[in-house]
């Protein structure tokens, strides 16, 4: 009798285990003027192909996740995704969201999300190997250049401070009143399609933010840890710190994970005039925050 350890779910699995080990040995190692996320060309599909299977045993066993909602995604053309993710540095949700991506359309069509600079000088190699799956800089000429390739862009608006917003905030969508998404949307034309999920809030249990405390500290002449403006600065109970301080890499709690796509949000007006008019601006925003507070509310209603 072949004992389950050896099935060959789990042997795929552990054979992507050390590809993605093997890769990020090699994302790390890879010199620093390669990868940097300002290249569309760095997104390799074949390399992504090896790492599926690895986050395909996440999404079926570790967080069970359940999902709805895709065929909101435009078949073609571009589309801009806006997100409010959770669970610290890990943001499983987010790594789900884009296993789910590549499952609904396959690793040839091109889809890239905005990840923080910051990434880069603190994780060199976890941002590199991410360059492979699509990550870019967080820069305005980046996004426009994803546009107008005609691929998907992802934001996460609210960027670190939502990630690591307080667990007493978990049912609120928090973009911090991040406009810039809405300029770029009316600027090239683009519909917005809303993702929001449920559970990834419970795997890592956000205490506090104390960065309004360390920016205080820190305009009184303390440094910033590495040198680097952390944006967030938590105090939360998670895996491997028991009691973690500060954006420290984490491993999430298992919890099952729910996704939602949201439909499709487009605007009544689009281009440059549209895009400079800041009462319009503000009109868009809100509609969208409100959009995305609905999806939430209606996931907390049916799982918490």
């Amino acid at each position: 009798m072949v004992s389950s350890c050896h099935t060959p779910a789990s042997l795929a699995f552990l054979k992507s285990t050390a590809d993605c080990c093997q890769l990020l040995t090699q994302a790390w190692m890879a010199p620093p003027d390669t990868l940097t996320g300002f290249s569309l060309e760095d997104r390799n599909p074949a390399i992504i192909e090896r790492m599926l299977p690895f986050f395909s045993w996440f999404y079926d066993h570790y967080f069970r996740v359940s999902t709805a909602g895709w065929e909101h995604i435009p078949k073609t053309g571009k589309v801009l995704l806006i997100g409010s993710h959770n669970g610290g540095l890990a943001a499983p949700d987010t790594v789900m969201m884009t296993y789910d991506w590549l499952v609904h359309f396959g690793t040839g069509r091109p889809a890239y999300a905005l990840m923080d600079s910051r990434m880069w000088r603190v994780f060199p190699g976890v941002a590199r190997m991410a360059a492979w799956v699509g990550a870019v800089r967080a820069d305005s000429q980046m996004a426009v250049k994803v546009l107008r390739s005609d691929a998907a862009l992802l934001i996460y608006p609210g960027g670190v401070r939502d990630v690591f917003r307080p667990h007493g905030l978990r049912d609120r969508i928090c973009l911090f009143g991040e406009t810039g998404f809405i300029k770029l949307a009316l600027m090239e034309s683009a519909p917005i399609v809303p993702l929001v999920s449920h559970g990834a809030h419970d795997t890592l249990l956000i205490l506090a933010d104390l960065y309004p405390q360390l920016a205080q500290l820190h305009r009184r002449g303390l440094p910033w840890p590495l040198g680097v403006d952390p944006g967030a600065f938590p105090i939360y109970l998670g895996l491997p710190w028991g009691l973690g301080v500060g954006p420290l890499p984490n491993i999430p709690l298992p919890r099952p994970l729910q996704i939602r796509v949201c439909a499709p949000i487009t605007f009544d007006r689009y281009g440059p005039e549209a895009a400079h008019d800041s009462d319009y601006i503000e009109a868009c925003y809100r509609l969208v925050e409100a959009a995305m507070q609905r999806e939430l509310d209606d996931l907390f209603a049916r799982y918490d």
